[in-house]
């Protein structure tokens, strides 16, 4: 909520014309806290609209609209857009103040922020989007051209994108359908991944055909006044979708080399035919399209080559991960049932997604350093000399010594950090830096929880699993000392049914229906104070299928 607080503060700030105070408090939000300045730069962005210094705001706009993308953040997202729309609305830009309403909208539902949403448009005093006429008729051409120069500036999607500027250029000419092709030159093709009036999703037509294809071999703009008495014109379309071609105005869409990267063809102008003023404005709107469109296609590239190297990336570390299984079977699948109680635990404190992300690949990790630890060792059916257990303390340098060597951005550092964390304890007796209670990575504070757990309810060379309720005395004897006692809380609370899943998680064992509805019901606390206090043993039966089970299967 602290978050939440600081960004209604600072739009009211905005909105009461206090623009150096609200720019001071984001400037240090930002320094304090570098994982929200997506938020902040939204902020900076309506400050600079709120006033009236354009230039500035079309520039923290884009980085705004640039740090949301690689953040995917649903708080970030859903401001970005409310921002978006707040601007579009006092412009009077009803096609773009709907799909940014909306967007934010459909968000905080989702995600569950519709208090967030609520709040933020309340203070904006933006209409809901039922009392606005999204179809409203924009008479000035001009006012065409600047709604296009802001869908350059703050739209990245290339659906929404070629939407926008379809929908703008047909109400600018005064025309009944637009429809927007983009030039596959690879394939040949022209293609539309939106048609105005039109349900077809993606138009895809040979280049070297019909009019589009036309003007895309000669760069030509063809103007054409009666459909039906031109050669060129196919009338196949209209037969298909019973439409009635009259007029036609069809130009190329150029990127700023002037190489054609697409096609406008706009069709029936309203007030009979297309003129040398619709043909002069409509250079002036491919103009800007063009350069919008190319940018669009280019941030769709590098989108899909930073995916790309993130399945590499997430690949490269389950590989790695798995190493150390193959190493020892009987510890196989320790590293992937700590990540998935790291994750229950996050989840609990509502982590953001992209920090339980990188606490998901620091519980992958964060016994690779165990591939330099003698099998002797690593694998001795018995208690350990003082000695050996001095060599496999030593895994845990190990691994910061691996992970460090892994080019990693500046967010993905802190694997590294919280991976060589989960020894540590809370009260700084752990090994191997000696670190002491918030001085310990807060995933890494989860991390030990989970590793000790799943320690302790798994069998192991030298000893059996412990009996459960010995398990959770052992988590809750730890807090303060061990383990942090706000992570031991919250595990505490964790549905015995999300405990189970991770236990059968790497067997062929299903839970019963009825059996994972009561213990849905309750939690590891309430299965220790059942087990202590004598009472109807019911519950532990039903968990034991499970936990007992386990090993049965394995035998």
């Amino acid at each position: 909520m602290a978050l939440e607080n600081f960004i209604y503060e600072t739009v009211e700030e905005i909105l009461k014309e206090k623009y150096e105070d609200a720019r001071d408090s984001i400037v240090k939000h930002k320094e304090l806290y570098n994982d929200d300045a997506a938020i902040c730069f939204s902020l900076l962005a309506l400050n600079e609209f709120v006033k009236k210094d354009y230039n500035t705001y079309y520039q923290m706009m884009n980085d705004a609209t640039f740090l949301v993308e690689q953040s995917k953040d649903n708080l970030s997202i859903i401001l970005n857009e409310l921002v978006l729309s707040y601007v579009n609305f006092t412009e009077k830009n009803s096609t773009l103040y709907a799909i940014s309403y909306n967007k934010a909208r459909k968000l905080a539902i989702k995600s569950q922020k519709t208090y967030f949403f609520e709040k933020i448009n309340s203070m904006l005093k933006c209409p809901p989007i039922t009392h606005l006429s999204t179809h409203a008729q924009v008479k000035d051409p001009l006012i065409a051209l600047v709604k296009i120069g802001q869908a350059v500036a703050a739209e990245k999607d290339i659906d929404v994108l070629i939407k926008t500027i379809a929908e703008e250029t047909k109400i600018a000419l005064n025309a009944d359908r637009c429809t927007v092709f983009l030039y596959d030159k690879e394939h040949n093709e022209l293609y539309s991944k939106v048609a105005t009036g039109l349900d077809t999703k993606e138009l895809r037509i040979p280049a070297d055909r019909g009019l589009a294809g036309h003007v895309v071999k000669t760069g030509e703009t063809i103007n054409i006044k009666d459909a039906y008495s031109d050669k060129r014109f196919n009338p196949d379309v209209d037969k298909k979708t019973g439409y009635r071609t009259k007029t036609i105005l069809c130009m190329p869409i150029k990127n700023f080399n002037q190489e054609i990267i697409g096609v406008f063809q706009v069709l029936n102008k309203f007030d009979e035919t297309f003129t040398i003023d619709d043909e002069d404005l409509l250079v002036a709107i491919a103009s800007s399209a063009g350069i919008s469109l190319e940018n669009a296609q280019l941030f769709e590239r590098q989108k899909r080559m930073i995916e790309e190297q993130q399945i590499i990336f997430d690949s490269f570390i389950e590989t790695l991960a798995s190493s150390i299984d193959a190493r020892d079977k009987i510890t196989a699948g320790h590293s992937t049932r700590v990540k998935m109680y790291a994750t229950l635990i996050a989840k609990e404190f509502g982590m953001e997604k992209k920090d339980i992300y990188i606490l998901e690949k620091a519980a992958a990790l964060h016994d690779i350093g165990k591939i330099g630890i003698k099998d002797s060792v690593l694998q001795k059916e018995g208690k350990l000399t003082p000695e050996e257990y001095k060599h496999i303390q030593k895994h845990v340098e190990i691994t910061h010594n691996i992970l460090e060597k892994i080019h990693m951005s500046k967010d993905f550092q802190q694997i590294t950090d919280i991976a060589c964390s989960h020894h540590e304890k809370y009260d700084g007796s752990g090994y191997y830096r000696g670190l002491k209670g918030d001085e310990i990575p807060f995933g890494g504070r989860i991390l030990a929880v989970s590793d000790v757990f799943d320690a302790i309810t798994s069998k192991r060379h030298y000893r059996d699993k412990m009996p459960i309720e010995k398990v959770i005395e052992i988590i809750m004897k730890g807090s303060g000392s061990h383990f942090d006692p706000q992570v031991v809380d919250k595990f505490l609370l964790l549905k015995l049914s999300k405990i189970v899943e991770v236990l059968v998680s790497d067997t062929s064992s299903k839970i019963d229906k009825k059996d994972y509805e009561t213990l849905d019901k309750y939690n590891l606390l309430d299965l220790y104070y059942s087990i202590v206090n004598n009472c109807s043993n019911m519950l532990l039966q039903v968990f034991n299928k499970y936990y007992v089970g386990v090993d049965l299967e394995h035998e």
